[in-house]
């Protein structure tokens, strides 16, 4: 179940509030597979939720901006998680 803070959580510089921030995603999105979830159905409502709260924010056009970069940034590995190998 999904608890809200009353009060933000107090970072001290941006990259640490991202750092938390992706923290509290991957958490979430952990519990999400655990309970049964699909990572395909998780990762669509993600990215619907992220645009969504973004074009409210930004707007549509700026949205579509940054978007039409992504496949550039994808195919440089900007979203690849590096794994170790034991």
């Amino acid at each position: 179940m999904l608890k809200f803070r009353t009060k933000p959580v107090p970072a001290t510089f941006p990259a640490e509030a991202k750092h938390l921030a992706l923290r509290y995603i991957l958490d979430a999105w952990e519990e999400a597979v655990y309970e049964g979830l699909d990572p395909d159905c998780i990762a669509t409502a993600a990215i619907f939720a992220a645009l969504s709260d973004m074009v409210a924010t930004y707007g549509e056009e700026p949205v579509a901006a940054m978007c039409a970069k992504l496949p550039d940034r994808i195919r440089a590995g900007e979203f690849s998680v590096a794994q170790t190998k034991q």
